[in-house]
């Protein structure tokens, strides 16, 4: 059992004996109305579901869609990337392209700010959490991005992310037992490649490669593919390589990361132009899989895209 479920175990317990337990009309609960968390070092209790949300990064924006709970987010910013098409008509009001400042927040009168990094909490970002707190305004990052090393995962897996799914739909009083079981339905039929192949994850670079290390989402899904990560052995979640490790490594398919400012087209056009990669089995063999940037990191897309991504080298030809 991990270690949120133990947590939310004995907590419901202590809960139940105090009536502080809201049962939900579909039957499906108890779900805990009055909540501790300990959030990447930050404390804090919510005695009530908030109400007014603002997301920073489509991790957290594409948490809340998932688990129905759109109504609640009153603006975003800093968002990796277009909507899923399940969610492409949400209307939600769209506060900076990047990390609104705490002006920009403070205006919206949020009760609760969920971002996807600690680093878009700062002076210079959203605000600084315990100066939000002290304003009434309880914040929380995904925990797969926490940083201390008290609260970083050692190595991401799913059950680190369902345990973020439960424990934001504690927070909001919300049931997670749908979307989780689909999430374990998807991982359940992903068939592991047995060929032994290799993989780079790139996620963006030009001089420096900057790609998928061996703790995060990349390593995860990589592994969830029966893919080995030429840069699983660098203990971080993303981190720079070198071309010159690369070509050593002469990976089997390259991952492609599309992003608006990094697309997956300028990256193959820079691999087959640079003469250090252009001489790579997966590039002269176009063996690459393509992942959107929001779909990259640790949240509800990790499952799906996952399995789209074994859909894909399943395709390829070898």
């Amino acid at each position: 059992m991990s270690r949120l479920a133990i947590a939310v175990s004995l907590g419901s317990a202590a809960l139940l004996l105090s009536g502080c337990v809201a049962v939900p009309a579909n039957g499906t609960g108890p779900i805990v109305s009055s909540v501790s968390i300990d959030n990447c070092g930050t404390k804090f209790s919510v005695d009530k579901a908030p109400e007014r949300v603002i997301t920073i990064k489509s991790t957290s924006t594409e948490m809340l869609l998932a688990l129905g709970l759109g109504d609640r987010i009153i603006g975003t910013g800093f968002q990796d990337g277009p909507l899923p098409e399940e969610w492409a008509d949400s209307d939600i009001p769209v506060l900076s392209e990047m990390v609104p400042g705490q002006e920009a927040v403070l205006e919206e009168e949020p009760d609760f700010v969920y971002a996807g990094w600690e680093s878009n909490f700062s002076p210079e970002g959203a605000g600084d959490r315990a100066e939000l707190q002290d304003l009434g305004v309880n914040t929380y990052v995904s925990p797969a991005a926490c940083k201390e090393a008290a609260y970083k995962p050692a190595k991401l897996d799913f059950d680190e992310i369902f345990d973020e799914i439960t424990e934001v739909a504690m927070i909001f009083e919300a049931d997670p037992s749908t979307l989780i079981e689909a999430q374990k339905e998807t991982v359940a039929g992903i068939d592991a490649d047995e060929r032994g192949l290799s993989a780079l994850w790139y996620s963006s670079g030009t001089d420096v490669p900057y790609v998928g290390a061996g703790i995060g989402a990349p390593q995860l899904v990589l592994e969830t593919l029966g893919l080995e990560n030429i840069a699983g052995d660098i203990d971080d979640t993303w981190s720079p390589f070198a071309w010159e490790a690369v070509v050593d490594a002469n990976p089997d398919v390259i991952v492609l990361v599309d992003a608006t400012w990094n697309t997956a087209e300028s990256k193959i056009a820079l691999l087959e132009s640079n003469p250090a990669t252009k001489n790579l089995d997966a590039v002269k063999n176009a063996r690459y899989l393509y992942i959107p940037f929001a779909a990259g990191e640790a949240g509800v897309r990790t499952a799906p895209a996952a399995a789209d991504l074994a859909d894909q080298l399943k395709a390829l030809d070898f």
